[in-house]
Parts: structure tokens; C-alpha cells; sequence
């Protein structure tokens, strides 16, 4: 089988998978993100404890692309520091821009290369970022550094 069809395989079932897809008890971390190009929309939950983030979750709906993306996101900072969680995004980010192509140094992302060839599809690299820039600015800016919790 064809590493692309092994890539497209993936990203169904993980669009499908419903491990990541639920809420949080007692969340310390709470941030939506929406894509208003397409109507994707996602509500990202964290648990973080001395730094570490112990267990992460989302709701929302999308396409299969921002779904998958969120749940293998999940997956793969899971157990991470705040740090490394954003070192992740920013690494992701830079594969789908094309500014970051060596496979070596994208295996930390794990599963999430499998987006990597999305960056020539224009019209889903939103879909595709969508959790990972939400993430993103939740750890940056919380001023709080764990005790915001969603109302």
C-alpha cells in the first residue's frame, strides 16, 4: 500500500476515533477554536499539573482533516510539558507551511506527519492547524499558568 493511502487511512480512523472527544473532569484549561472558512470548530480542555500536561481532550465538529488533526494533537502531546506542547505546534505549523521537510527532524510529531502533504492543499491547512494553533495560543498566553477554568 501507498505511504500517501496509508496517510489517507489514518486520518479517516482518527476522525473517527472518539478516545480524545469528550469533556475533561475538572479542566484547568479551557479555549475555542474556530475556523470561519469552513464552520470547523473545536473546544480544547487540558488538565495541567506542576507543568505537565496530564491529560487533554476536545468537542466540536469539523471536517474529517481538523478532527483527525486534533485527536492525534491529543495523542501526541499528551504527557509533555507546556514547553514541549508548544514546541510541537510550532513544528507542526512549520511542516504544514513547508518550512520544516526533513522527515528526521518531524519524527517527533509522530502520527501528525501524516498531514504533512496538506501544506499543497491550500484550502485545508486551516482545517489541518486548527487545534494545533488553538493549543498554541491557550499555553502562550495563559497569564494564570493552570488555574483558568471555563465558566
Amino acid at each position: 500500500m501507498e505511504l500517501n493511502n496509508l496517510y489517507t487511512e489514518l486520518i479517516l480512523e482518527k476522525s473517527r476515533d472518539k478516545s480524545n472527544r469528550r469533556q475533561l473532569e475538572s479542566p484547568t484549561h479551557c479555549e475555542l477554536g474556530h475556523n470561519p472558512s469552513c464552520g470547523d470548530e473545536i473546544t480544547l480542555q487540558l488538565k495541567v499539573v506542576d507543568d505537565v500536561i496530564e491529560d487533554i481532550a476536545y468537542t466540536g465538529m469539523g471536517c474529517a482533516i481538523s478532527q483527525a488533526s486534533t485527536s492525534i494533537m491529543c495523542d501526541v502531546i499528551k504527557g509533555k510539558t507546556t514547553q514541549e506542547a508548544v514546541d510541537l505546534c510550532e513544528k507542526f505549523i512549520a511542516m504544514i507551511k513547508g518550512e520544516i521537510t526533513d522527515r528526521k527532524e518531524l519524527k517527533v510529531l509522530k502520527d501528525a506527519v501524516c498531514f504533512q502533504s496538506i501544506s499543497t492543499l491550500p484550502a485545508r491547512v486551516k482545517c489541518a492547524v486548527l487545534s494545533w494553533y488553538t493549543l498554541k495560543n491557550m499555553l502562550e498566553n495563559d497569564e494564570s499558568k493552570g488555574s483558568f477554568i471555563p465558566e
